[in-house]
């Protein structure tokens, strides 16, 4: 699944081609995947693009909204004058469109084509009002983002999960949104703090230091193009380099520590591979 900062590039990258443009039709190829009555947004513009957490919410004219969730495997094709791509990386982005995997597409007033391609078809499309959106359980459920809160808030909400790891609690979407493996692993590092750690041990400097090392991870991967690994792209097609240039202990067990020299292991914690430096983070 794509964390806050793929899903962020997916969204700068797209906005330019698909806001201001008119849906003159969209066709479904798989009724899973589209959810709502398309006649509501057909014929009408597109007015923008926004996202929360992980979900990418198209605003459409006339109080009308889609909701777009790309899930494991789910891309963003766009064919018009230029060819743009977002999402789990395969052969469909270079395919004649529509593809084997396509479920939906939208065709605009222009003749220019989106479309939304999903291999395991866990990914969806749906049409909500604006009020649907304020009453939706996925987003209602969601917590705020990192950049939203400050130490102290961030501290008690963490105390909604006081008996588990700290590092199942911020991958808890209820208690801060957006937050996946990658990103959880290095805000742990740049903090200091072992994955393992119980909430109820932690203390309010402890969550300030380690909501300003998710805000720091995230807000580098963002710039450089998300972490990429092996299923997420830019909406050009390139990959992100989060990864290669910034990531400290993911993926890097057996490495030593830049900052300690210590030995970066991999364990499990909260049923997910874990990646933390023994010597430092303790």
């Amino acid at each position: 699944m794509p964390e806050l900062p793929e899903v962020e590039t997916v969204k700068r990258g797209l906005v330019g081609f698909v806001v201001g443009r008119n849906i003159a039709n969209i066709t479904i190829l798989s009724e899973k995947s589209f959810v709502g009555d398309s006649g509501l947004v057909i014929g009408r513009k597109i007015t923008g693009l926004k996202r929360r957490g992980k979900a990418l919410l198209m605003g459409v004219s006339g109080g009308w909204n889609l909701m777009v969730h790309l899930r494991m495997t789910g891309q963003l094709v766009y064919v018009g004058g230029e060819r743009f791509a977002a999402g789990h990386p395969n052969d469909d982005f270079l395919s004649e469109m529509p593809g084997r995997h396509t479920r939906v597409w939208f065709e605009f007033d222009d003749g220019a084509r989106l479309f939304f391609n999903d291999q395991r078809k866990f990914g969806f499309v749906k049409v909500m009002s604006d009020a649907d959106l304020v009453d939706d359980a996925f987003l209602r459920k969601l917590g705020p983002e990192p950049w939203e809160m400050n130490a102290r808030e961030f501290f008690e909400r963490l105390q909604r999960r006081k008996n588990t790891s700290i590092k199942a609690a911020i991958l808890d979407q209820s208690v801060v949104a957006g937050v996946g493996n990658i990103y959880a692993d290095e805000g742990l590092w740049r903090a200091g703090i072992l994955p393992g750690k119980l909430v109820r041990d932690m203390t309010e400097s402890d969550a300030g230091r380690l909501l300003a090392g998710i805000c720091e991870v995230m807000e580098a991967s963002i710039e450089s193009g998300g972490s990429s690994m092996k299923n997420y792209v830019r909406a050009d097609g390139t990959k992100g380099n989060y990864l290669e240039k910034f990531a400290k202990v993911f993926g890097r067990d057996g490495a030593r520590c830049e900052r300690c020299g210590g030995v970066v292991r991999k364990i499990r914690v909260a049923g997910r591979g874990t990646h933390y430096c023994s010597e430092c983070q303790k």
